[in-house]
């Protein structure tokens, strides 16, 4: 293992703190932190007046998570990755039992119970569950690569995510159910399952949605709540019903509309006299759009597109095919919250409730995403490893 170097190393030698970073992507990390500095800006901006009394209260948690989310993170990093694949079981039923558990002692808030009370912050077991579903199907699948090929074990997979996915969406939150299924045909896609089956899964997929969406209603029959319905279709036509579910929509286009090239700063109104809901979570690009203008909206995704590089770089770089299939999952996480998080607040994809990655506030959020940064900083690491080794001999 990677830290048996550092633990054995010669009496007399001057420990470096730089070994910490040995083996790290330099260019990811720049882009991890560069993410939560902009957080920690946006929130300043953005919540100050929230809460009476406490001006920084969302600043310095968000602060708190980012901390503890890096030494989390470079903890991480410094595993073998590889045993993980051992645990994949274990890994899988604890998701399992953890998403369960909330709906018995989980705490409700509009209408949804997604969350444990701990002391310090609310847990969500289904945002660690995104991580631990990534670990359990990589091991899976790479156990049973030689049948991959067979249309049970495709057909297993997929059920395997869909399972915790389903749990999730009952809670209900479907944002993050739809993530567990992106992470599940990511590994499948890289693990090289056949394009009929792949293709089979995306006709059920879109066979079910028309179902949930027209013909169920159609028939009576209520597969999502209403409001679910109602916000996945609001972007369809944001203004046909402006103070209802096109309300949402239509505060974010004003924002990030009016906020320029450079942003409008202290006179954002949107912002400031909380016009735009969930500024601080769900709606965090649209603060930047309108704060910091497209210099600002334009930094951010820049960030974006350099972590979501380097993490499509670890999956080329894997030393084993595990290490890749834990990289693609990770990566499709990102990936998918990203496009869906931007794409919703500029009324290009459905509302969902998915956080932006490093970006929304959030303990829960903030360290499983480290985490997994962590994981993909670990693979590296490792892949880097072997490479020297190579190199020498």
């Amino acid at each position: 293992m990677y830290a048996s170097s550092v633990a054995t190393r010669p009496r007399g030698t001057v420990w470096q703190p730089t070994r910490l970073l040995a083996g790290v992507d330099p260019l990811m990390l720049v882009a991890t932190v560069g993410l939560l500095a902009a957080s920690i800006v946006v929130l300043l901006e953005a919540t100050t007046g929230d809460i009476p009394g406490q001006p920084y209260y969302y600043v310095w948690r968000q602060l708190a998570y980012g901390v503890v989310g890096l030494v989390l993170m470079l903890a991480v990093s410094r595993i073998d990755y590889s045993r993980l694949r051992e645990y994949r079981n274990a890994i899988y039923l604890g998701m399992i039992a953890s998403i369960v558990a909330v709906f018995a002692i989980g705490s409700a808030a509009r209408g949804s119970r997604r969350w444990i009370e701990l002391p310090f912050f609310n847990f969500q077991p289904s945002e660690l569950g995104k991580l631990l579903l990534v670990v359990a199907l990589a091991g899976f699948v790479v156990d049973r690569i030689r049948q991959l090929h067979e249309r049970q074990t495709t057909v297993k997979v997929t059920l395997l995510g869909l399972g915790p996915a389903t749990l999730v969406v009952a809670q209900p939150d479907l944002g993050t159910g739809l993530v567990y299924l992106a992470i599940t045909g990511a590994v499948l896609f890289v693990a090289g399952t056949r394009w009929s089956h792949l293709a089979a899964l995306a006709a059920v997929g879109v066979s079910a949605a028309v179902f949930a969406l027209v013909v169920a209603p159609a028939v009576g029959v209520e597969v999502l709540k209403p409001y679910q319905r109602d916000r996945l279709t609001a972007f369809l036509h944001p203004t046909a019903d402006p103070r209802e579910e096109g309300y949402q929509v239509n505060q974010s286009l004003t924002a990030i509309g009016a906020g320029g090239k450079t942003g409008r700063g202290s006179e954002a109104t949107q912002t400031k006299l909380n016009f735009l809901p969930e500024h601080h979570t769900d709606f965090i690009f649209a603060v930047v759009g309108e704060v910091f203008g497209f210099v600002g909206a334009a930094l951010v995704l820049s960030l974006y597109a350099l972590l979501i590089w380097r993490a499509l770089r670890v999956v080329t770089l894997a030393k084993n095919l595990f290490g890749a299939l834990l990289a693609a999952g990770v990566t499709a996480m990102l990936m998918f919250q990203v496009f869906v998080n931007v794409g919703m607040t500029i009324g290009l994809a459905p509302i969902t409730g998915v956080p932006l990655p490093l970006l929304s506030y959030g303990g829960s959020s903030v360290i499983v995403t480290l985490l997994a940064l962590g994981l993909l900083q670990s693979i590296h690491a490792r892949s880097r490893e072997l490479s020297l080794a190579k190199a020498v001999a």
